[in-house]
């Protein structure tokens, strides 16, 4: 199973970034999936996810700047940020949310400037 996060970047408070997880061993549609973030120093933490019905959830701290979603056909989970924090800076992965994980691999670094 391999989780590929990509979209990362450098932005701008209020700025906006998409992130995309391919995925490949496994299929997102049969499976609840979760973008996670770890700021340094700090523990990672779940901040969105999709359930295999479609159910959407959101940490505080992002719920209504971020918005998860997939594409069936794509195998791919996105989450769209807008109106950035500082406070967003963190590596971003993706991952399942319930039972087993897959390995986390690099994912990938949200930086935002004030």
């Amino acid at each position: 199973v391999q989780l590929q996060a990509s979209g990362g970047g450098l932005v701008q408070a209020g700025g906006s970034l998409r992130l995309s997880c391919a995925a490949s061993g496994i299929i997102i549609l049969m499976n609840d999936m979760g973008w996670y973030r770890q700021a340094p120093g700090k523990q990672r933490e779940l901040v969105a996810s999709i359930t295999t019905t479609g159910r959407t959830n959101y940490a505080d701290s992002v719920k209504g700047r971020f918005t998860i979603s997939r594409d069936n056909a794509k195998n791919t989970v996105y989450l769209q940020m807008n109106s950035l924090k500082p406070e967003d800076t963190a590596t971003y992965y993706c991952n399942r949310i319930n039972g087993w994980v897959a390995s986390w691999g690099q994912g990938t670094q949200v930086t935002v400037s004030s």
